[in-house]
């Protein structure tokens, strides 16, 4: 992303690939986290973007404690849940897709987004996730 004159600015990230977007610009105000798959796309706050990223770490370390028990041909469904967030990880021990619900607050009072990322773009998704201390 770019700011004045065309000069890229540090504090701001976008980073995409088949199946997935992902990037942060605190110049968006309250909603400055961009998180999209094929077809769709949200505006995050920052609290909303940090409990996403610590269910993404959560999943990918329940998945890597019991991944090497699978058998080649077994598949796994993990799910966890904190705050407005609904996340679960399905696949087998080599490939898993992520889906996931927001809702935010007590009914009527908040959004709602529901997304999916599907093999491999959810592996990518969240290695961009975990990977950005940027905000």
């Amino acid at each position: 992303m770019k700011g004045e004159g065309g000069v890229p600015r540090e504090d701001r990230v976008l980073r995409e690939g088949r199946g997935w977007r992902y990037g942060h610009d605190p110049d968006r105000g309250h909603h400055s986290v961009l998180i999209a798959g094929d077809h769709w796309a949200t505006e995050l706050s920052r609290s909303e973007a940090e409990g996403l990223k610590r269910l993404v770490g959560r999943l990918l370390t329940q998945h890597g404690e019991l991944a090497h028990q699978l058998m080649a041909e077994e598949s796994i469904t993990i799910c966890a849940e904190e705050g407005d967030w609904w996340l679960e990880l399905e696949g087998d021990r080599e490939a898993w897709s992520l889906r996931f619900v927001l809702s935010g607050g007590p009914a009527g009072t908040g959004r709602g987004v529901e997304g999916f990322w599907p093999v491999p773009a959810a592996m990518a998704m969240a290695r961009a996730l975990l990977n950005d201390g940027g905000w």
